[in-house]
């Protein structure tokens, strides 16, 4: 089968492409045959924490496609049930996901949008739901709402009741959210939204702050908070993972500041927020109230412009892989 690899090459990633032998599920896992596997951000930038050498290892982790084999003690999937869910070497036609990370995936969905589903919105249901507590009628800030997890939090936001500021480099992405929802469109990529976003929230700043650019935007982001409002990290994609704090603000406003990754997480962390997900937010998905946001597919040997497509930010929500 064709399989992608990615490796860290003068600080870039390169992408090789292989031919290996299907494989077989072990024992708590469900075998499939890939049908789509989405792109994500940071495994496409150097020295993101995603690789720890310059030695290749299968490329993506996240698809969807049909079960093809059961592995021992697998009770809850058969053979031909539509799945998405993680999935190491994911850019690639057949993988094995782990049993209890796999989620149906809704016949409303096409593959390309169930395989753009599992990872973007475990981090904004964490963002916004389990740690963020967003209500109906709270604030909301996203930096780089354009993004992947921008996109998803800007739909899961509307879903719930809240409102939504958000900042992009792009004019005519801004206008595209609009339609989904977006009330206070700011155009910018530099630390300077601040004025805006008080003048739109009457002064009392925002209740929650997901702030998917990094370090430049950061102490902004913390001028921008309102009485025990709370702050995701997400990302960094300016590069920049230090930042200055106002440790007055963060003292005076009762702030929470938190992050959201995957880096450190043992098996049992993932299951436990795969439940958590299955539980709360998924439902948004297989009844219509959210659907992912797919701006291109490409095919699986074209995976390397779709890096580049991604890498000049020339999409709006997500980039997926099609495995014909």
């Amino acid at each position: 089968m064709k399989s992608w690899w990615i490796r860290t090459v003068d600080n870039a990633m390169s992408l090789e492409l292989r031919d290996l032998p299907v494989p077989h599920p072990g024992p708590g896992q469900v075998a499939i045959c890939i049908r789509a596997a989405a792109l994500n951000r940071g495994e496409f930038i150097a020295g993101h924490g995603l690789h720890t050498s310059s030695t290749a290892r299968p490329a993506g982790f996240e698809a969807a496609g049909e079960v093809t084999a059961v592995g021992a003690g697998v009770t809850r999937w058969k053979v031909g049930d539509r799945v998405m869910g993680r999935c190491d070497g994911a850019f690639a036609e057949h993988g094995c996901m782990a049993a209890d990370e796999a989620f149906p995936a809704p016949q409303r969905l096409t593959w390309e949008q169930a395989a753009a589903t599992t990872v973007v919105y475990l981090t904004v249901y964490e963002a916004l739901m389990a740690h963020g507590r967003l209500t109906a009628g709270e604030w909301l800030l996203v930096t780089g709402i354009s993004s992947g997890v921008g996109v998803a939090a800007l739909q899961v936001a509307k879903a719930l009741g809240a409102r939504v500021i958000g900042t992009s480099g792009s004019l005519d992405k801004l206008e595209r959210l609009k339609a989904l929802g977006l009330d206070v469109a700011l155009h910018t990529r530099a630390p300077d939204f601040v004025p805006a976003v008080m003048q739109a929230t009457d002064q009392k700043g925002v209740d929650l702050v997901v702030n998917t650019v990094g370090g430049s935007v950061f102490a902004a982001c913390i001028e921008t908070m309102g009485f025990q409002a709370r702050l995701a990290m997400v990302g960094y994609v300016d590069g920049q993972v230090e930042a200055g704090i106002d440790l007055g603000a963060l003292h005076s406003k009762r702030l929470q500041l938190f992050g959201v990754s995957n880096k450190m997480r043992t098996m049992t962390h993932r299951i436990a927020a795969a439940q958590a997900l299955e539980r709360d937010l998924l439902p948004m998905v297989a009844d219509g109230r959210v659907t992912p946001l797919v701006d291109q597919v490409f095919s699986l040997d074209d995976l390397p412009a779709a890096q580049q497509c991604m890498q000049g930010n020339h999409h709006l929500g997500k980039l997926v892989v099609r495995v014909d």
